[in-house]
């Protein structure tokens, strides 16, 4: 990644520093901008400046640290990470710092280190930055795509009598590392029956019967990129109100499809398929935002939300997602990746969307 493209974005500045905590709060710019292919990284560095990219890291990460190319440092105690902060920004004033993954531990051993320093929040611009995504990210996200989209056709073969949701969840993501995804962009989440009514479902062991709604909502990691794909499908005959709920959602999706291209704001797009659905018997039964950002993060950033402002632009890769969810009944979700194009708009998720009455 080249680091001038952030400085075209955070203008207050030429120097970044990227705070990595723990596993589970490492900062994705830090992957982002040093496309680092393997390694964890927790408790590393990023110094960036307009013409280069410095890592800070332990001997640990130091193999996975030099195959990006990238300057290296090495430091093995937080007495040597502090000394080499103070030796590397010894000729910096003032110092952008990602407040959105900064933890309030890491912002005062900051002012502590050093407090001559002037710190200013470039959370916004590192956002804008990494929401335009270059072809080489493309690339990824729509082999993440590919990935996922397979494996549907893969596991949803493997439907049985008696089968759970914890079992079937297990399915989605053995069939996605067999077709190279690196694990899975999140915790899927697979639904039968009633329970397809709630949206951000946790797989559990109700047991596959005949008539249920089958809804996954499952992803792709590849190369530190996701996918994020949603099919619903009903594990025997269909009855007529399950038709309909997923013809309604269908056509949600597709009429609202037809507006997305450059300049187009996500909430007019959001209120395309919200007018359907809630001209529906199913009004009001639509309950959550027709879509958001992909990139490294699933959720990237807003794109598409009746309370929203965004306006999209070329290269961005957003969610297109309604759904209709009935308490009792059970819940339909139809979601595909798409890239914005200047004059329209790519699929690049690719499982049917037919309604399937699997057997």
């Amino acid at each position: 990644m080249d680091p001038k493209r952030i400085f075209n974005y955070a203008r207050e500045t030429d120097t970044i520093l990227i705070i990595n905590g723990n596993e589970n709060s490492v900062d994705k710019t830090f992957y982002y901008l040093t496309e680092a292919k393997s390694g964890i990284f927790e408790g590393s560095m990023l110094i960036v400046k307009p013409d280069s990219i410095t890592i800070v890291t332990s001997q640990l990460e130091e193999e996975a640290a030099r195959e990006t190319g990238h300057r290296v440092i090495i430091a093995n105690s937080r007495k040597e990470f502090d000394d080499t902060l103070k030796r590397e920004l010894s000729d910096v004033d003032v110092i952008g710092l990602n407040y959105s993954t900064l933890s309030l531990e890491q912002y005062i051993r900051l002012m502590r280190t050093i407090p001559e320093k002037r710190f200013i929040n470039v959370s916004a611009s590192i956002s804008e930055c990494r929401r335009i995504k270059q072809e080489s990210e493309i690339e990824k996200i729509k082999e993440a795509a590919k990935i996922a989209s397979e494996a549907f056709e893969k596991f949803i073969e493997k439907l049985h009598d008696g089968m759970t949701e914890r079992e079937l969840a297990a399915e989605v993501v053995h069939e996605m590392m067999l077709l190279g995804a690196e694990g899975p962009s999140f915790d899927s989440i697979v639904a039968f029956g009633k329970n397809s009514a709630l949206p951000h479902y946790t797989p559990q062991d109700a047991k596959l019967k005949r008539g249920d709604f089958v809804l996954i909502d499952f992803g792709a990691y590849y190369n530190r990129y996701a996918s994020d794909i949603t099919r619903t499908v009903v594990y025997g005959r269909a009855t007529k109100e399950q038709k309909l709920m997923y013809e309604t959602v269908l056509r949600a999706q597709e009429e609202s499809m037809k507006a997305i291209k450059e300049n187009v704001n996500g909430k007019d797009v959001d209120l395309i398929a919200r007018k359907i659905i809630d001209d529906s018997q199913f009004k009001g039964r639509f309950i959550h935002s027709l879509g958001h950002g992909v990139g490294m993060d699933v959720h990237d950033h807003p794109a598409l939300s009746p309370s929203y402002d965004f306006t999209l632009k070329e290269n961005m890769v957003i969610t297109n997602e309604p759904g209709i969810y009935v308490p009792g009944v059970g819940g339909v979700r139809i979601e595909d990746d798409v890239v914005v194009k200047k004059n329209g708009h790519e699929v690049i998720t690719s499982a049917t969307k037919e309604l399937l009455e699997l057997s």
